[in-house]
């Protein structure tokens, strides 16, 4: 079944398409502190995808998400209309965003944005992003 996302559908088989890609992203991960690595990849409406993984630092302030790297880097590109993200991290199962990170990609959120991930029993599940942040600030 496919999901209209921005005008445009997203396939089942594009989903997983994305969730691989994030997947791929954890390898490149720097988490020496706590040892968990996340990947992200960002759909925009153009069709590009944007991938991210998570870097730490010894000092936690200046840690930044995997999902915030791939906003950024799709900003920086012009991209500023984003379809979809997919979050995984090296150990399987569930990572739902943080606060900060759907707040972030929010402002970039075409209607019908949705955050995908993959199950530990390899099922693939996405949730609309006003799911997962259902009152965030806009400012306009």
């Amino acid at each position: 079944m496919a999901k209209k996302t921005a005008n445009v559908e997203l396939t089942a088989q594009g989903e997983a398409r994305l969730m691989r890609t994030a997947e791929e992203m954890c390898e490149r991960a720097y988490a020496p502190y706590s040892g968990f690595k996340v990947g992200a990849a960002i759909l925009t409406d153009d069709g590009r995808v944007f991938t991210g993984c998570n870097v730490e630092n010894g000092s936690y302030g200046c840690c930044i998400c995997a999902e915030r790297t791939a906003a950024v880097k799709a900003v920086s590109e012009g991209a500023l209309k984003f379809r979809a993200a997919a979050v995984a991290n090296a150990g399987g199962g569930l990572t739902y965003p943080c606060g900060i990170c759907l707040q972030f990609m929010s402002e970039f959120a075409e209607d019908g944005f949705c955050i995908i991930m993959r199950e530990k029993s390899g099922n693939i599940v996405s949730h609309p992003i006003d799911e997962l942040l259902p009152r965030g600030f806009k400012l306009r």
